[in-house]
């Protein structure tokens, strides 16, 4: 009988190290790569260099005031009638200083909606309250995120940590979701892409230039299922007619990603890699294996993407038109600083965190001393578009 019983304990005990073993194999093909920005306020911190990404939000204010006003409807969402929360997400956060200007965008469009439709109410004195959700991966400085948090906002803040690739809240929990340069960072590289034997195999780049047919292929198969898992999630996230903003950008027709001001950066930054592999300081594998997780879509390809899926309409389409950033004055440092801020997590978990300082010191010299880059990058050959998309009611 003992005997029995210690067999049977055993075997449970296997089986349960086999279910833990699946368990966690299973996580790892699911859970998405998570490189956030550079965290901290020093002066390679995202919250000090994210400037561009500041002039896409300031582009995308009038265009999202007007969708608002024309596409969100309160009474449908029962926000009028009855004192309820306006509950908002912001997907890819980072740290800040740019989500809360998006988020102060809605927020204020919202009110001058509310305050238009409640006059006929009969309590137009009732204020809407509005629950913010600051969203980014689980590694995101979320401290510096919240100590930055404007002292007068007029709106509940909280964190939640994830991958906006999935499910992130209760089922018709939110009203309006809103991502700006977040969409085009994969939940992985495709893994056809560092495999020496496939046809995709990226020896050549780091990053999906656009020239190589199936590269091309293996990066927009990837961003396509990244898409309609997100969109999947979000359309159980929703309320039935809630928006969805989303700044992304996306090449235009025709136009390879290497011939963009991103593309031309990302090319000379592999050369750098080159170089140091040279110089013996990284095995030229570890190069070879080397790339970024992102992939900018045409708006074409955007749009086929949300229409096959099927759970939103499509409700404006506009490219961002903002002098500003033509404007902005380039410099070797800037450039430097601008891209660190991005990519540094990914480059430092690839090569090894004492040759982060090296690989931008190179980055920097050789930009210097290659002055026509920083006239060419500005014909930046790439559009940011604001897409304007409704839950469609079932």
């Amino acid at each position: 009988m003992y005997i029995y019983i210690y067999l049977i304990c055993i075997y449970f005990q296997l089986e349960e190290g086999k279910i833990y073993k699946m368990a966690k194999d299973a996580a790892a093909v699911i859970s998405p790569e998570s490189y956030p920005m550079v965290g901290g306020d020093g002066d390679h911190s995202y919250a000090k260099n994210s400037r561009y990404q500041r002039e896409v939000v300031d582009a995308a204010k009038e265009i999202l005031y007007e969708a608002i006003s024309n596409k969100l409807d309160l009474k449908s969402l029962g926000l009028i009638e009855a004192s309820k929360t306006f509950q908002l997400a912001d997907l890819g956060c980072s740290v800040g200083p740019n989500t809360f200007i998006a988020v102060q965008n809605i927020i204020e469009a919202v009110e001058l909606k509310y305050q238009a439709e409640a006059q006929h109410h009969q309590d137009p004195s009732s204020a809407l309250e509005f629950q913010v959700f600051f969203n980014d991966h689980i590694g995101n400085d979320f401290n510096v995120l919240f100590r930055s948090l404007p002292p007068s906002r007029k709106y509940f803040a909280a964190g939640v940590p994830g991958s906006f690739h999935g499910r992130l809240f209760s089922k018709s929990s939110l009203h309006v979701v809103h991502s700006s340069n977040a969409l085009h960072w994969l939940s992985k590289v495709p893994k056809d892409i560092v495999d020496s034997k496939s046809p995709a195999w990226n020896k050549e780049s780091i990053y999906c230039t656009g020239y190589v047919k199936e590269v091309a292929e293996a990066y927009a198969a990837q961003f396509k299922n990244d898409m309609d898992s997100f969109l999947n999630a979000r359309a159980q996230e929703l309320v039935p007619g809630g928006l969805m903003v989303i700044v992304l950008p996306n090449l235009p027709n025709g136009v390879p990603m290497s011939d963009s001001s991103e593309g031309k950066i990302y090319d000379f930054l592999g050369s750098c890699l080159v170089d140091i592999a040279k110089m013996g300081l990284i095995p030229e594998e570890k190069v070879e294996s080397f790339n970024f997780p992102i992939y900018y879509p045409t708006a074409k390809e955007f749009l086929g993407i949300i229409e096959r899926n099927g759970s939103f309409s499509i409700e404006k389409m506009e490219i961002l038109s903002n002098p500003a950033i033509l404007n902005m004055k380039f410099s070797a440092e800037f450039v430097t600083s601008n891209i660190r801020a991005v990519f540094e997590g990914i480059i430092k978990e690839h090569f090894g965190s004492e040759l982060v300082d090296q690989i931008f010191s190179h980055f920097t010299k050789n930009f210097a001393e290659n002055a026509f880059i920083l006239e060419d990058i500005k014909d930046q050959k790439k559009d940011n578009s604001f897409f304007l998309l409704k839950r469609i009611v079932n």
